[in-house]
């Protein structure tokens, strides 16, 4: 797929997942309001945040298309990186700021909701980002953009957390009939203070993500291990001995510096470059957005 057909694809799933999203944060939002539930008001803050990013980032899709220069060496692809840490930051600021009010109104007695009511607004909500999951996913097959995988999975948990909300609401009126009567008033809190926790730990996994690329860390090291390997094998068959790898991801893109030495008296820049063509074209085929480069270690 070429460079402009990606741009294109990317840009038509972030807005699909934008008007998705805007949709059912109005209808979060309203139903919220109309059944006082505190945990559809926390699923809306969460969608709203999203919401803010994507607007952003559709703006800034086009900068990552743009070839490095000398001027920007790295391109723009650390832009998206700091968007990342944003939303990573938000996202925590603002579950922090709804879950004080959760636990406010957990200690003052509780919020008795309708659980049928709200079981079957969560059903509906699974339904739709199971829809919105699976088109994403199916036209991202071509793409390498780590704002549209972290799109896809959002939509993800959306499905898992509505379709659980909806089975724990459904179970919750049962409680009625039980013993356990008495933690009814206190579910719909629970239940909230519940998808907080189980979104924390992908936030703050984001957070951290974006955080190694702006300081130029290297990647995950199932990603470093793939490219030693492929370029390691290349080098082997042309007589070439890899010392140290460079390895460093700045949002989407990876950029490798292969320190070598050799044997051979001469080595032409021609058979040079040969070699790394070859390299770039095997990694390429592992890691779409990935540019290598030999230097010799004097």
């Amino acid at each position: 797929m070429s460079s402009g057909k990606r741009q294109k694809t990317e840009k038509e799933l972030l807005l699909l997942s934008f008007f998705a999203g805007l949709v059912l944060a109005i209808a979060e939002l309203i139903f919220s309001i109309f059944s006082h539930s505190q945990s559809v008001l926390m699923d809306a803050v969460y969608d709203a945040t999203e919401l803010i990013f994507i607007a952003l980032i559709l703006f800034l899709t086009p900068l990552f298309y743009k070839p490095v220069s000398e001027k920007h060496p790295f391109g723009f692809f650390q832009v998206e990186s700091i968007f990342l840490i944003v939303k990573g930051f938000m996202l925590l600021a603002v579950s922090v700021s709804v879950t004080a009010g959760v636990i406010e109104s957990l200690l003052s007695g509780g919020n008795p909701v309708d659980g049928l009511q709200i079981a079957m607004f969560q059903f509906f909500q699974a339904i739709v980002s199971i829809v919105i999951y699976t088109v994403m996913r199916k036209r991202n097959t071509a793409l390498c953009s780590p704002t549209v995988d972290m799109e896809i999975l959002g939509w993800k948990i959306d499905i898992a957390y509505s379709g659980g909300l909806a089975a724990a609401f459904l179970a919750s009126r049962i409680l009625d009939r039980t013993p356990l009567a008495f933690i009814a008033p206190y579910f719909d809190q629970i239940m909230a203070i519940l998808i907080m926790l189980f979104m924390l730990p992908e936030t703050v996994r984001m957070l951290w993500g974006a955080i190694k690329d702006v300081f130029l860390f290297p990647p995950e090291e199932e990603t470093v291990s793939k490219i030693k390997e492929v370029c390691s094998a290349i080098m082997e068959e042309s007589a070439l001995d890899p010392v140290f790898f460079d390895i460093t991801r700045t949002g989407r893109h990876i950029w490798v510096s292969i320190y070598f030495t050799t044997e051979k008296t001469t080595l032409s820049v021609s058979a040079l470059k040969a070699i790394n063509d070859n390299i770039n074209q095997e990694v390429g085929n592992y890691f779409e957005n990935c540019s290598c480069e030999l230097i010799l270690d004097s």
